[in-house]
C-alpha cells in the first residue's frame, strides 16, 4: 500500500481529536513491531509477516483520561541495512515503543543502541515503554521479566510483556505512553505548540483557529461619527 497516501487518509479523514502524538515502534527485526502495531489497530494476529522494508505506517484513535487521542504511529525496520532510512522518521516522535522478544538474548542486548537513538535523534523527552514481546512463548524465555524490569528502571522506561498473539497489553503499552505524555502536557513539561514536541493539537482546535471570524453585523461597527 502507499505510505503517503495512508497519511493523506489520517489527516484528512480521520474524526477528530483532541491531540495527535507521533509514534515510534523500535527494535531488532523479527521481535514482532509489526505484528504489535497490527493487533493494535486491527485486533488481531498477522499470521504472514516479512521483514519490514523501510517503515510502515498505521493510525489508531484511541480514548485517554477523558482525551481523545490520535496516534500516528511508525512501524520501523529492524535490519541494519535500513537504519540510516529509519532514522529521519525518529525526528518529532513524542511516545516509542521499544521492542525485544522474551525469547532472544541478542534482541535485549540490542535494546541500549535502539535507546541511544531515540533519545539522541528524536527528543530528550519522548515518552518510551519497553515492551518483552512474545509472551505467549515463556516456555522458550532467555530473558526473565526481572532483569527486563530492572533494565526499564535503570534506564527511566516503563515496562510491560506483549503477546502479539494473544493481544496480550498490547492496547496497553500504547494507551500507557500516551497517558504518560498526556500527564506531560497537563505538568507543562511538554508543550504541543513547540516544533518537534511530536505533539499537536487535534482537528477540531486547528478549525476553530483556522476559521475567518465572523463579520460582525453591521449595527456592531465603529462609528465615524
Amino acid at each position: 500500500k502507499n505510505i503517503f497516501l495512508r497519511c493523506f487518509f489520517f489527516f484528512f479523514y480521520l474524526p477528530s481529536a483532541d491531540f495527535l502524538f507521533k509514534f515510534l515502534v523500535i527494535g531488532n527485526a523479527g521481535t514482532g513491531k509489526s505484528c504489535l502495531l497490527h493487533q493494535f489497530i486491527e485486533k488481531r494476529f498477522k499470521d504472514e509477516s516479512n521483514h519490514t522494508i523501510g517503515v510502515e505506517f498505521g493510525s489508531k484513535i484511541i480514548s485517554v483520561v477523558n482525551k481523545t487521542v490520535k496516534l500516528q504511529i511508525w512501524d520501523t525496520a529492524g535490519q541494519e541495512r535500513f537504519r540510516s532510512v529509519t532514522r529521519s522518521y525518529y525526528r518529532g516522535a513524542a511516545g516509542a515503543l521499544l521492542v525485544y522478544d522474551i525469547t532472544s538474548r541478542e534482541t535485549y542486548n540490542a535494546l541500549t543502541t535502539w535507546l541511544s537513538d531515540a533519545r539522541m535523534l528524536a527528543s530528550q523527552n519522548i515518552v518510551i515503554i519497553l515492551c518483552g514481546n512474545k509472551k505467549d512463548l515463556d516456555a522458550d524465555r532467555e530473558v526473565t521479566f526481572l532483569e527486563a524490569s530492572r533494565f526499564a528502571q535503570e534506564n527511566e522506561l516503563m515496562f510491560l510483556e506483549t503477546s502479539a498473539l494473544t493481544g496480550e497489553n498490547v492496547e496497553e503499552a500504547f494507551v500507557q505512553c500516551a497517558r504518560k505524555i498526556l500527564n506531560k502536557i497537563e505538568s507543562g513539561e511538554l508543550d504541543p505548540e513547540r516544533m518537534g514536541s511530536g505533539i499537536q493539537y487535534g482537528d477540531a482546535a486547528l478549525r476553530q483557529l483556522r476559521s475567518p471570524r465572523r463579520a460582525q453585523p453591521q449595527g456592531s461597527q465603529d462609528c465615524g461619527c
